[in-house]
């Protein structure tokens, strides 16, 4: 009787340990599946990212390009740009050699000493790590750009708005309406950047008429706090590109 008794309880003691270790099984399933479907969520998620983002670049890319320029930014009166201002010009035709440092009496320029070769017409927006030297880009003005300097650490979205705006001008062929350029102002470059302003619009302005004439030229900047296309639109047609030293120069 007693050894019946011992034998069943060693069954009992038995049935619980496999009762456990199925338990304990289950419960490792439960988890593994589990990890396996955040897994999946995870990867599912990022493959999604990775294929909306390419989606988004060229919507954005499309949208840009495909808007009026006055769509683009702040409005005009939330620009909070400063009155136009003139002032005589320097420079024309005053070529100095690749490498030499100008210093400007307007920071950025608008005018002044300049490096033979102006930076190519397909380009309208540079960030810093592909920016062209200064100087470059003066005579660039001297052939009838706009060239709107933006503060290097200006916030992301006025610069947003600036390669936005940039993307409204042609790059396929040469037409003197697309004569803009967007460039960064960096520390390096040095001092003067407007206190509390993002974007100085800037021209080299000329008598369409007499335009080698360098006493009736003048240099014209307009400081913004915020960037705006229509601000931009409003400035180059007050300023044409006719209306430059050396407006056939691409």
């Amino acid at each position: 009787m007693a050894k019946a008794k011992s034998d069943e309880t060693a069954a009992s003691s038995a049935q619980r340990r496999r009762d456990k270790l199925a338990a304990l099984e289950a419960a490792r399933k439960k988890e593994q599946r589990g990890r396996t479907i955040k897994l999946f969520v995870i990867c599912l998620v990022l493959a999604i990212a990775l294929l909306a983002y390419p989606v988004y670049l060229f919507v954005d890319d499309y949208r840009a390009r495909n808007a009026t320029i006055d769509d683009l930014g702040s409005s005009i009166s939330a620009a909070s740009c400063d009155p136009v201002a003139e002032h005589a010009a320097t420079g024309n035709q005053d070529h100095v050699a690749e490498g030499t440092k100008v210093d400007y009496a307007e920071t950025p320029p608008d005018s002044g000493k300049h490096y033979p070769t102006p930076a190519p017409f397909t380009k309208h927006f540079y960030a810093e790590a592909d920016r062209p030297p200064v100087e470059t880009l003066v005579h660039n003005l001297e052939h009838g750009y706009t060239v709107v300097w933006y503060r290097a650490d200006a916030p992301s979205k006025q610069i947003k708005d600036l390669q936005r705006i940039a993307k409204t001008f042609g790059s396929e062929e040469y037409d003197p309406a697309d004569k803009f350029i967007a460039a960064p102002w960096a520390e390096a470059d040095g001092a003067g950047f407007p206190d509390g302003k993002n974007i100085v619009i800037t021209r080299w302005t000329a008598d369409p008429n007499d335009p080698s004439n360098p006493s009736t030229q003048q240099g014209v900047r307009q400081t913004c706090i915020n960037v705006s296309g229509a601000a931009i639109k409003e400035f180059m047609t007050k300023y044409p590109v006719a209306n430059s030293p050396e407006p056939g120069g691409v």
